[in-house]
């Protein structure tokens, strides 16, 4: 800690040079650059603190909302800096902290993203991205290709063609399923005679000149709340995004699906997208994605896959085959800092026709000229960093071959994780893991028996108090520091579809040995002993149900 609160002199000499000398080789901020160089993970272990501090008390650090008068030397601030905000930040990357969709990152990232800090290029426009603009429009047909396989004669054509866009960089997963519906939303409400398409005359005047009583987009039970957002920005309200049920492995059911198409055409309502998951965010989940396509193909709806978990999959010779029908998609997102292994901060969206992003093209005189490659004419976001350079740097240093064994790990040690927790007696496994996403709960074997045994009251019973022994570990569990799962809400079948919140692991970051997982279920068997109370209770019920 800092002794004494220093103060430097408010002078335009001084403002220089914090534009132009670092400090010397002693600072504080110089050797958290040595150390962030020579290993990245130790930096990390040695200056997040292990045990959580309550938010109440991190406030405190955080509670003056006026801007100082006078300014701090810039060591004595990274001090600060390391004290309040380091310590108690997330471990994202640390190999027990398996809750988290990020992971830990490839070390050269950190001297690369100096390098585009420093350029601060605005992707917006030509005149203030340059070499960025032509990089991302490669970065987009890269992974385009990736997904749709299309022939070298048609990224010559299109990739770096100014009047069309194979995608769009955004800042993440929400954007890029915005940016996809929206162009769903345009091309659907496209111009018609007289009416000049939704994009000029306004959702109001689309709706009436097409006769429709309102729009709709479809997606499993299991879709992402980004959907929520896109349908409220959009204009076509929450209750525009119908939910369709799922079936006992939490995938979209297509009868269910070719239903309510059927029964909102009979409501004069059109349903203009449907969204295939690849990749839930609570189990991983891949959505039937070649039978929702022919769905779609047969309905004339745009055909969405929402790939930002598991896009990255597709890398894999061994697993490409579990996300079969991503490539008759119409548009799919992925988001680049999930199994990409890139900083927060990077989405992708990719679509099947170059044309199709013309629906939502903006032009302005002074900035996004008609016919330049200016790439912010096809972005909803305008100003953006050119994140795309970390990407294209990735994809070189790493290799497809390279993302392949770390996508291929990753899966081979959920399915290794779901056996251990199926080998123990006191634990659940709730969701199989298609990826590398699984869900179980704490579940000693005589209550297990006793909840299957159970009437539907007691069951409902039973279930809330395991409901809170799960809250109980996991809240825990994350309060003690040593290692982190998540928790979600899932409806299993043999549970007549009863609220039930389970542990959720996401087993990206290759750091995470095997070791670990085991270590990670004996702390929460710990921690379940230090609820006599709750445990208690639930022996109660257990003893009622096994008393009728």
């Amino acid at each position: 800690m800092v002794s004494e609160h220093r103060t430097a002199d408010v002078n335009f000499e001084s403002l220089l040079r914090i534009f132009t000398i670092p400090e010397g080789p002693d600072s504080t901020l110089t050797q958290i650059e040595e150390k962030l160089s020579r290993n990245l993970n130790q930096f990390l272990r040695e200056h997040i603190v292990a045990e959580e501090k309550p938010l109440l008390e991190i406030e405190k650090d955080f509670s003056n909302a006026s801007i100082p008068e006078q300014p701090e030397f810039v060591s004595d601030h990274t001090q600060h800096l390391l004290d309040t905000l380091v310590s108690h930040s997330v471990h994202t990357s640390a190999p027990s902290f398996i809750g988290h969709m990020t992971s830990a990152l490839p070390y050269f990232l950190m001297p690369l993203s100096k390098i585009m800090i420093a350029l601060n290029q605005n992707l917006v426009k030509i005149e203030t991205s340059k070499a960025f603009t032509p990089l991302e429009r490669q970065v987009l047909g890269m992974l385009h290709r990736l997904i749709y396989q299309r022939d070298d004669n048609f990224y010559a054509q299109w990739m770096h063609s100014a009047n069309h866009s194979l995608g769009a960089f955004c800042s993440g997963g929400t954007i890029a399923n915005i940016t996809a519906l929206w162009v769903a939303r345009n091309n659907a409400l496209r111009a018609q005679g007289e009416f000049k398409g939704v994009e000029k005359e306004g959702l109001f005047k689309a709706m009436r000149h097409y006769g429709y009583e309102g729009l709709a987009v479809l997606v499993s039970e299991r879709g992402h709340y980004s959907l929520k957002k896109a349908a409220d920005v959009l204009g076509i309200g929450q209750e525009g995004l119908v939910a369709i049920k799922t079936d006992n492995d939490n995938r979209i059911c297509p009868a269910a699906l070719k239903e309510k198409i059927a029964e909102l055409k009979q409501q004069n309502i059109k349903p203009f997208a449907v969204i295939g998951v690849a990749g839930t965010t609570e189990t991983g989940t891949i959505d039937p994605l070649q039978e929702i396509a022919a769905i779609c193909q047969a309905e004339g709806c745009h055909f969405h896959v929402d790939a930002a978990w598991g896009g990255a999959t597709l890398m894999s010779n061994n697993y490409r085959h579990l996300l079969a029908g991503t490539e008759l998609a119409d548009s799919v997102t992925i988001d680049a800092h999930k199994q990409l292994y890139i900083p927060m901060g990077a989405g992708m969206v990719l679509f099947k026709d170059p044309e199709a992003m013309k629906s939502i093209e903006h032009h302005a005189q002074y900035i996004l000229r008609k016919g330049s490659k200016d790439l912010g004419s096809h972005t909803l976001e305008g100003s953006r960093s050119g994140m795309a350079m970390l990407v294209y740097a990735a994809m070189h240093i790493i290799s497809r071959p390279g993302y392949e064994l770390l996508i291929n790990q990753s899966i081979e040690k959920a399915k290794y994780f779901a056996e251990l927790i199926e080998a123990q007696p006191d634990f659940e496994l709730v969701s199989k893991p298609e990826l590398c996403l699984l869900t179980y709960r704490y579940l000693p074997a005589h209550i297990r028996q006793a909840l299957m045994a159970a009437n539907s009251e007691q069951k409902a019973e039973l279930n809330e108090l395991l409901n809170e022994l799960t809250k109980f570990i996991q809240k825990r569990q994350r309060e003690t520091g040593k290692s982190f799962v998540s928790r979600t809400r899932l409806n299993p079948i043999h549970l007549d579809r009863l609220n039930t919140i389970v542990f959720r692991v996401v087993l990206a970051n290759p750091l995470t040995g095997k070791d670990i997982l085991g270590s990670v279920l004996e702390e929460q068997r710990c921690i379940a002993a230090q609820a006599p109370n709750l445990m208690g209770k639930i022996e109660q019920v257990v003893e009622k149900i096994n008393a009728s």
